[in-house]
Order: structure tokens, then C-alpha cells, then sequence
């Protein structure tokens, strides 16, 4: 298991994007050499946590529960056959593209060690925007993208350092639950009926998606 390259945006202006500002960092391409990562603090004060890094939409995305995203290659790899296009590293917003890593079958608080130094903490899923959409140009984008249920993963910063490309990734702890990426992002969109057993997660389950599940869960009960 690898990390095969480390993205950082390249922001530019888009009449499309969520953003306030009206910049989006949704292009990111790899990085040459080493990248520092920190824990970058909570959402709508803290942005991303690789230096050099560039998120448009501070209400939405990064902080903590946010800091990185991660996307596999197999599963890039999968999209390139179904859509007829190439798909390179970085192409869907992600900061890690790795490979051998099964990132949708990856529980909410495994923990991922990346290169030497940094320890990642698996927090949720990414939920489709209207920016990733239209920057994709592929026809109803958002929908097939939900229905295949790979939606990478988002990570938290457990101990900061700096990752490369062809750093080794190692899992060092995988709970003991189901709730796995993909299984969080099906009931948050097409199986709300999983939101009970999502709070399995314990504190690992970002508070925002805890919400969700136990707002549910008594709504279901009364």
C-alpha cells in the first residue's frame, strides 16, 4: 500500500462554485516533493491540512473532520473505464491518490500511518457538490457518482509530519464495526435507513453526521 501522489490545488474563479469568494481548489495536481501536514482546526476556520493547499469553500469543507481526502486509484481506474476518459491523480479533489488501499472499505477511525511521521485518522465520506460536478463535465454526474457508493474518504490529523509520493501507507488500527466509508455515505444518501447503525462509530463519527443519525434514529422510535 502506497501513497502514489500528494495533490494541492491550483485555485482559480468559477461562476459554479459554492464559494463565497467565488474561488474553487477542486483542481489539484501532485506535488514535487514533500508536504508538510498539520491538523488545520475546525470547520470554517481551518482549511486544509497539507501546505500549500487551497480550499475555496471554508463552510463546507475542511477542519478538522475534513483535513484530507483520499481517493484509490483502482477506483479512479474504474471511473476511467465506465466514463472513456483519462482520470489523473488529483482529478476529483483529492489531496492523497493511493493505491492498494481500499478506501471505501476503510472504517470510520481506522488509522492510517503515511510515510515516517504522519498518522491519519479515516472521519467520513464525501458527499457530491454542485462544484465537483460541473468541474467533472460528465452528464448527471452527482447521481452516478452516488449511486456507486466510492466516494473517497475524508481524514482527520492524529500526529502531523510531511508525505511524498511512493511513501508506504500502513494501517495501524481498524475498529471493531461496520461502518465503513461507503456504508456511511449510502446511508447518508440512498439508505437512510442505515443512519442507526452508523452511531456504531462512536466518537469517531464526525458530529455532523452523528446528528444526522441520531436525529433519525428518534424520529424513527417515536
Amino acid at each position: 500500500m502506497r501513497l502514489l501522489s500528494v495533490n494541492l490545488a491550483r485555485p482559480f474563479a468559477a461562476d459554479y462554485t459554492d464559494s463565497p469568494t467565488g474561488i474553487t481548489g477542486i483542481d489539484k495536481r501532485p506535488a514535487d516533493g514533500p508536504v508538510a501536514v498539520a491538523a488545520p482546526g475546525p470547520k470554517g476556520v481551518g482549511g486544509s491540512a497539507l501546505a500549500g493547499d487551497a480550499i475555496g469553500d471554508l463552510r463546507h469543507h475542511g477542519g478538522d473532520h475534513q483535513a484530507v481526502y483520499a481517493y484509490a486509484r483502482e477506483d479512479l481506474d474504474a471511473w476511467e473505464r465506465e466514463l472513456g476518459r483519462e482520470l489523473p491523480g488529483g482529478v476529483f479533489g483529492e489531496n492523497l491518490t493511493t493505491s492498494g488501499v481500499d478506501v471505501n472499505g476503510a472504517l470510520v477511525g481506522e488509522r492510517w500511518r503515511v510515510g515516517p511521521d504522519v498518522v491519519l485518522e479515516v472521519s467520513c465520506a464525501r458527499i457530491p457538490c454542485r462544484t465537483f460536478a460541473v468541474w467533472l463535465g460528465e452528464t448527471g454526474w452527482a447521481k452516478r457518482f452516488t449511486r456507486a457508493a466510492l466516494p473517497g474518504a475524508y481524514l482527520r490529523v492524529v500526529e502531523p509530519g510531511e508525505v511524498r509520493a511512493g511513501d508506504r501507507i500502513e494501517i495501524l488500527h481498524r475498529p471493531d464495526h461496520e461502518v465503513t466509508v461507503s456504508f456511511l455515505f449510502r446511508a447518508l444518501t440512498t439508505e437512510r435507513e442505515l443512519l442507526p447503525r452508523v452511531l456504531a462509530a462512536g466518537e469517531a463519527l464526525p458530529p455532523p453526521e452523528r446528528e444526522q443519525a441520531l436525529k433519525y434514529t428518534a424520529k424513527q422510535s417515536s
